[in-house]
């Protein structure tokens, strides 16, 4: 079986964990989008694992691992991430994959995303600063774009860096006023993550294909949560890539049918990092409680998130962009205490309610959340092990969330590792 796991609000809901449960019976995990502005965390006993690029499925040690061709490569963080599960006793040798038309981050992305964001001032979108939108401009305007095949060539990429690094030059400088990048310093590290990645590209589409026709099961990697799709998020609070389900196919060359379910992963409210609209946003007590007891902190930047109620009618739409079939819903543990919970069945813009998510972010930015109020609970969830042994109130409140989203909860978080979920039949 072929399972897929996405992100259904704005990232960090959990996705890590998912992956790392459904893993033990994957044969191969694909990262199919996005770069390390992701951050994914697994806690496998006392050990944690933080990865920005690896697909979850790493630390699963029979579990192969591929990095398709819609992700972005910081090669130097790639490496740090093999270096550190090799540190941990994993290896990554005859098992990691990285697709040759995947493209590369590299310094002067970075360098222009840091630009770009300090010239927006209080305008500035939020971004990671880790260079990802850059490259993926750079692979849309083609010219001046890097792939990872170009390790395998390096006489041809030192060619071509110097025409990049020359124009890139003359742009910070005209726009910015910026101090030149070092062409040579670039072409440096290129080699030395050329010693080291080299082995690992490979053409990742025939390789899955290959694996499909072998019979093998496969698990798909989204990265970030469908509400920060390019296409279909909060544009221009959004990242640089097809967030969603959507971004299955271009990102690795595989079609959406050869997927048999597809699973879309919530928190039991809603969060979001940097600026942009956010309805059921608290921005008061109740959002700081949650933010502590959820340790609610960015894994890549460790930048406080935006807390708030859980938002019904953005997972509706997220969850029907993505042909979702069923939910994974984390961090059920993190309500507990707080009284009454609140969910937000429908928005109400300009005077008109609506239970879809509407398509701008200034209408989202007019919008007020319509609530239902629902009994909390005070129970530690952290113990439970079976749906049934859940608090009456806890069952409600999914059961609330499942009638308006029109999707069932197959698995529940309570709690951060592997043995705190709960599957339903």
């Amino acid at each position: 079986m072929n399972n897929c796991v996405v992100g259904l609000q704005w990232g960090d809901e959990g996705k890590g964990k998912v992956v790392d449960i459904l893993a033990e019976n994957a044969d191969v995990v694909v990262r199919y989008g996005g770069g390390a502005n992701a951050g994914h965390t697994v806690i496998t006993g006392d050990t944690k694992f933080a990865l920005h690029l690896m697909p979850s499925g790493a630390v699963r040690e029979k579990t192969n691992c591929v990095i398709a061709n819609g992700v972005v490569v910081d090669p130097g963080t790639l490496i740090d991430e093999i270096n550190g599960l090799a540190d941990k006793n994993i290896s990554m040798e005859g098992r990691l994959f990285i697709s040759e038309n995947a493209h590369m981050v590299l310094d002067y992305h970075k360098q222009e995303d840091q630009l770009r964001e300090a010239s927006l001032g209080k305008n500035k979108i939020g971004t990671t600063a880790r260079g990802i939108g850059p490259c993926y401009a750079d692979k849309t305007g083609r010219s001046y774009a890097i792939r990872m095949a170009d390790l395998l060539d390096l006489d041809a990429l030192k060619e071509k860096l110097a025409k990049i690094v020359a124009y890139k030059n003359k742009l910070f400088g005209a726009l910015y006023d910026a101090e030149p990048v070092d062409g040579d310093a670039i072409y440096a590290k290129c080699c030395r993550h050329s010693e080291v990645l080299a082995k690992f590209i490979t053409n990742t589409t025939q390789y899955l294909h290959e694996s499909i026709d072998a019979g093998k099961n496969l698990l798909f990697e989204g990265a970030q949560g469908a509400l920060l799709d390019l296409d279909h998020g909060t544009f221009p609070f959004v990242t640089s890539s097809n967030a969603s389900a959507l971004g299955l196919g271009p990102g690795c060359g595989v079609p959406a049918q050869k997927v048999d379910r597809f699973i879309g992963v919530v928190k039991a409210y809603t969060t979001r990092v940097g600026a942009g609209p956010f309805p059921a946003e608290q921005d008061n007590e109740i959002g700081n409680t949650i933010r502590v007891k959820g340790n609610e902190f960015g894994t890549t930047t460790g930048r406080p998130r935006r807390c708030g109620w859980f938002d019904a009618v953005a997972v509706s739409f997220t969850a029907r962009l993505g042909g979702i079939n069923e939910i994974a819903m984390m961090h059920l543990d993190t309500l507990a205490g707080l009284g009454e919970l609140k969910v937000c069945k429908a928005y109400q813009i300009n005077s008109k309610e609506t239970t879809f998510f509407p398509g701008s972010a200034a209408d989202l930015e007019a919008a007020e959340c319509v609530y239902d109020t629902l009994p909390g609970w005070d129970e530690d969830l952290t113990a439970v092990t079976t749906y049934d042994a859940l608090p009456d109130n806890v069952k409600n409140y999914i059961a609330a969330i499942e009638k308006i989203v029109g999707i069932p909860v197959s698995i529940v978080g309570v709690g951060p590792k592997r043995g705190q979920a709960i599957f339903r039949d």
